[in-house]
């Protein structure tokens, strides 16, 4: 299938297709990614890049052999690796007549409203005076409690942001793969995904390569979050010859493409479900579960059953029903010491001035 008309994608390329052998930026790499998306802005695409390989050229600058499991460390390594990798895109852009501007995001861009609408102001400037936005996530200062981690999610939080047609994950692989191929020499490429399930969760498996911080399984999560925000992924191999086209055109079999759902998140819903990590589990009663589920409902402590992890107001939990399986997230407004006082309470029992509400619904994501 070809697509006619102009498509605003957002492309992310890994720290693993950007460096060579020896740890630093592969020229050779970079040139082919500018040659396809210079290809792509000519055909009248609009693109937006997000590339990982900062801290990945700071350990080769600094002569790191070994990534460093220090933060501080980790933000300094990305200090000095993030001009150099810019530099290597400005050239090779400038070489195809196209100039980029350098986007470094933080999570708070993409929670608070008014940094939020700030940066999509931005990223649609950059686009209407024709260049091309490399983003990255701000590395040399994130704090490492409310950092994002990988480029992954932050490139689905983008193709959110900018409303994009497609999100294409360029990696090492030809895409999802049944199995391990390390493991399964037979494993074949899952071609399309409908819906992200908890089988396919397990079947990407966990962290990738030395130089990244994403593997299979934060593309997947990254897929998810795209697809619920109304956009299409596709998964593919950054070697392949011509992907950026071909994913363009969504040729079957140039990696796996995630179908976009018809609801879709808003992004303060979207931060809530995908970005922010889980500080504990409360554990609902199925009555309450049936109310969530139906929609525009609280969490009220009537329904709330048990609660486990150590978590304060305005951290995000999980919500299980009685069975254990997870079926929700949402900010809660009680602290891990308070719940068990107020579990199973309804509104007339509670103590003056307590909320019934656990959970808001403004603040409360069905994952199903």
């Amino acid at each position: 299938m070809t697509v006619e008309k102009p498509q605003k994608v957002v492309v992310k390329i890994g720290s693993s297709s950007v460096t060579a052998d020896d740890g630093h930026v592969s020229e050779q790499a970079v040139s082919k990614l500018c040659v396809e998306i210079g290809s792509a802005v000519r055909a009248g695409h609009q693109v937006i890049l997000v590339s990982s390989g900062a801290i990945a050229a700071g350990l080769a600058a600094l002569g790191f052999e070994i990534r460093p499991s220090s933060t501080v460390t980790l933000q300094a390594v990305a200090a000095v690796g993030q001009h150099r990798l810019m530099q290597v895109y400005s050239d090779a852009f400038a070489a195809r007549g196209l100039t980029v501007g350098q986007i470094l995001l933080a999570p708070l861009d993409f929670a608070h409203r008014v940094q939020y609408l700030h940066a999509r102001r931005t990223l649609a400037r950059l686009l209407e005076l024709g260049v091309l936005p490399v983003v990255n996530e701000n590395d040399a200062t994130s704090d490492d409690e409310i950092r994002l981690g990988d480029n992954d999610r932050l490139a689905a939080l983008v193709a959110h942001m900018v409303s994009a047609d497609l999100l294409v994950l360029l990696t090492d692989t030809a895409g999802l793969l049944t199995g391990d191929p390390k493991l399964h020499p037979n494993a074949s490429l899952i071609e399309e995904v409908a819906e992200v399930d908890r089988e396919l969760e397990a079947l990407a498996g966990g962290p990738g390569s030395v130089a990244g911080s994403g593997g299979m399984s934060a593309k997947l999560q990254a897929a998810k979050m795209a697809a619920w925000s109304g956009v299409e992924t596709i998964i593919a191999d950054a070697g392949q010859p011509d992907v950026i086209r071909l994913s363009l055109d969504r040729t079957v079999g140039v990696g796996t493409m995630f179908r976009a759902r018809t609801r879709r998140l808003s992004a303060r819903k979207l931060w809530i479900a995908f970005a922010l990590g889980s500080s504990g589990k409360l554990t609902v009663d199925a009555g309450a579960r049936t109310a969530l589920k139906r929609g525009d409902a609280s969490l009220l402590s009537v329904g709330v059953i048990g609660s486990s992890g150590a978590f304060r107001q305005g951290d995000a939990v999980e919500i299980a029903g009685p069975d254990g399986l997870v079926f929700a997230k949402g900010l809660v407004r009680y602290g891990s010491r308070e719940i068990p006082i107020y579990a199973g309470e309804n509104s007339h029992s509670l103590p003056a001035g307590a909320s019934p509400e656990v959970v808001h619904k403004n603040d409360l994501v069905i994952l199903e």
